[in-house]
């Protein structure tokens, strides 16, 4: 390194994706000088590699399904895409890689942007080895901020290591359509990028060791797996990975547990993430993972890190919001920890808050125990908030469930053949909705009226009167409402 220099602000961001720079928009407005540390692109993995662009490559095979489905449209309409305009369009929404947008956003923001890799090395202390060359001491005055998203976890298989396989980055940000592709996982990132590719040309074979996005309701799942089956994904559910191979001709074989093999031109491994903690210098101020585990932050309701090494002076220093915190993976949910945390420490900084915050307060992340909502962009949709029936009981809610299908007017309307499926989960003691679910083509702008029902803890003979309109897909709530008794 060429040159040290040392900085002080009032707070130091580590992470530029939409996580940091929320905090960091929070506590610049709140008139705090700020400093956000960023190694590849500012706007982080969502608006470059994952939420984006793999919408942007699913939302044109929707859209053409959609108009397919529906009697007239269909015989106006293409019956295939065309991968280029949809690679191009894709494009577009990823600014081509390029982050000068949201560089002149942090300008415009009064926001410091330092490009480089952060370490911890102290209380408030932060090292940046700089891109430029540079080395940079950043001290800051009230709080270092960890949010720095997640890194996929790349499963134990023979041979996987030694290949050039795909994660989701490879996936969202390809240039060309393979002829045979082979997921592994069946998790969301599994699901939604084994659509988007078949129906965009490939021959799509998806590999689970369970079924199909195991954490939500099977019923729904069920609508997910029947939409894959018939884009011509093949789906080998229930079946280990144990060996992968990749010739000189750049051909993956991918041997199955029940000895069948699998080959295609790209694999992609979408087996999950975990937060990126990795080499940021935790270990120095107190935080050491487990032998054997990765490592985990826990923080309280302000995103404060619990069992941070205090200066002598205050241990309030430390957060971590997003995938660092580890708590829900899920671009809106980081944001929304985001804004609880930089107002926390604003509102600390200006000696307002003192502990910790009030539940419902603006610096608390009050919904992540209560509502936290989850979109699975496939054709049909799948949409979720709160726990499910076993979750719920586990948390010792007296709780029961509703469920029906979605045949309301709304969805004859909107499709030929639409089928759907809608749950409720209700508390019996409180009677209201903790937790909902639908799946079915478009219900995802189904699913804040849910959220809201249960952050507001709507009993049920008051919901009674949110009356649907007609003929909307929504007038399943009525149909979910009635089939409850009332």
């Amino acid at each position: 390194m060429a040159e040290e220099n040392i900085r002080e602000f009032d707070v130091i961001v580590v992470g530029a994706g939409a996580v940091g720079e929320n905090v960091a928009d929070r506590v610049a407005r709140g008139g705090l000088t700020t400093a956000i540390v960023e190694a590849e692109l500012v706007g982080g993995e969502c608006s470059y590699w994952a939420c984006i662009p793999s919408k942007a490559l699913l939302r044109p095979g929707t859209a053409l399904h959609a108009a397919q489905s529906v009697p007239g449209a269909a015989d106006a309409v293409t019956k295939v895409l065309d991968a280029a305009p949809v690679l191009k369009y894709r494009d577009y929404f990823t600014n081509k890689w390029q982050d000068d947008g949201a560089v002149q956003w942090l300008v415009d923001t009064g926001i410091e942007l330092v490009r480089g890799r952060a370490r911890i090395t102290g209380p408030r202390e932060v090292q940046v080895d700089g891109k430029d060359g540079n080395s940079y001491s950043l001290k800051a005055h009230h709080a270092v901020v960890v949010a720095t998203g997640s890194t996929p976890v790349m499963p134990k298989i023979e041979g996987l290591r030694d290949v050039p396989y795909w994660t989701t980055r490879g996936a969202t940000s390809a240039r060309s359509i393979p002829e045979r592709f082979v997921v592994l996982g069946g998790g969301v990132a599994g699901v939604e990028l084994a659509q988007a590719f078949a129906r965009l040309g490939s021959s799509v074979t998806l590999v689970a060791r369970g079924r199909l996005l195991s954490t939500f309701p099977e019923e729904a799942a069920r609508l997910v797996a029947a939409g894959l089956r018939a884009d011509g994904v093949d789906l080998r559910l229930g079946t280990d990975t144990t060996r992968v191979e990749h010739d000189a001709d750049h051909a993956f074989t991918v041997t199955l547990g029940d000895g069948t093999t699998v080959g295609c031109e790209q694999l992609l491994v979408a087996t999950g993430r975990r937060p990126n903690l990795d080499n940021l210098g935790l270990e120095n101020v107190g935080l050491d993972a487990e032998e054997g585990k990765a490592l985990r932050l826990t923080t309280d309701s302000s995103g404060l890190v619990e069992g941070t090494a205090s200066d002598g002076t205050s241990g309030l220093w430390l957060y971590a919001a997003g995938d660092a915190a580890g708590s829900a993976l899920l671009t809106h949910q980081g944001k929304y920890e985001a804004r609880a945390a930089g107002d926390a420490i604003v509102a600390r900084a200006k000696g307002t808050l003192h502990g910790a915050p009030k539940p419902w307060s603006p610096q608390a992340k009050t919904a992540d125990e209560y509502a936290i909502p989850s979109v699975v962009f496939t054709d049909p949709e799948l949409a979720s908030v709160g726990p499910s029936l076993q979750q719920a009981l586990q948390k010792g809610i007296n709780a029961t469930t509703v469920e029906v299908p979605i045949n309301v007017s709304g969805a004859q309307l909107h499709s030929e053949n639409y089928e759907g499926w809608a749950q409720l989960v209700v508390d019996e003691d409180h009677k209201v909705v903790v937790g909902a679910t639908f799946a079915g083509p478009g219900v995802a702008e189904l699913l804040h009226g849910a959220t809201i029902a249960i952050v507001g803890e709507v009993p049920l003979d008051r919901l009674w009167h949110a009356v649907p309109s007609f003929p909307t897909i929504s007038e399943v709530w009525l149909r979910l409402l009635e089939k409850y008794g009332l």
